[in-house]
């Protein structure tokens, strides 16, 4: 697995980036990450928080686990770890407006293409041997822009962010400016919608990955739509 995606399975597990902080003197925090080791001869897997604190890693147990899949026992080890208070949210900078850590987390986090999901998807499929172009139009004439793009067999990938685009499992509505951002979000939902039904028309599949899937098993199934439509 790469550091991008490594890290973008502790993001999944934690929360969000934000919420993988260990605070430290002077109003610092380290951004840590769970590390789960599987001990032979007694069959039990520990979960450990590590993070780096002056160049020097620091590293303290947090608890067994024994969920059946890794992303389950590490998604159980940093609640455990938040419950422990071992780990929060990254404190908001002194000159942030956002009215919350989440909501900074979401603004942030939103710019056009290069995302770490995207990344991580990315460096999975070329490791799997698939080229693609990246941030192209499959249609010259409609402006919509995929994130991956296979050319020859008119395959468009689009890595959708769970609250832009209104994940059913993660999407939570705004607290403020209620009506604004369900109108926004509505609208994003509607495009998504027509861009499918656009490059259908033209021969295209579409494949939608979430921001919160794995990206390997996104990565899977991409290759698949891919190698499906070079058999026909």
């Amino acid at each position: 697995m790469t550091r991008v995606a490594r890290s973008a399975e502790q993001d999944r597990a934690a929360g969000g980036l934000h919420r993988r902080a260990v605070l430290l003197d002077g109003g610092r925090f380290a951004r840590a990450s769970i590390a789960l080791r599987l001990y032979r001869k007694t069959r039990r897997i520990r979960a450990y928080l590590r993070w780096s604190d002056a160049g020097q890693t620091n590293e303290k147990y947090v608890s067994d686990v024994a969920a059946a899949t890794r992303a389950a026992n590490l998604t159980l080890a940093w609640e455990k770890a938040r419950t422990a208070g071992l780990v929060s949210d990254e404190p908001l900078p002194a000159t942030s407006t956002a009215s919350s850590v989440s909501v900074r987390a979401v603004m942030t986090a939103n710019k056009g293409r290069d995302t770490k999901p995207e990344l991580a998807l990315r460096s999975i499929l070329h490791g799997m041997g698939l080229r693609y172009r990246v941030g192209a139009r499959p249609l010259p004439d409609l402006r919509r822009t995929a994130d991956v793009v296979f050319t020859k067999t008119k395959v468009a990938v689009f890595v959708d962010g769970c609250y832009w685009h209104g994940c059913p499992e993660h999407h939570r509505p705004a607290k403020r400016r209620e009506e604004f951002w369900h109108e926004k979000i509505e609208g994003n939902r509607k495009r998504d919608a027509e861009t499918n039904a656009a490059l259908s028309a033209k021969g295209w599949e579409v494949v939608r990955v979430w921001e919160h899937e794995d990206p390997e098993e996104a990565a899977e199934r991409v290759r698949e739509v891919v190698r499906s439509r070079l058999a026909t």
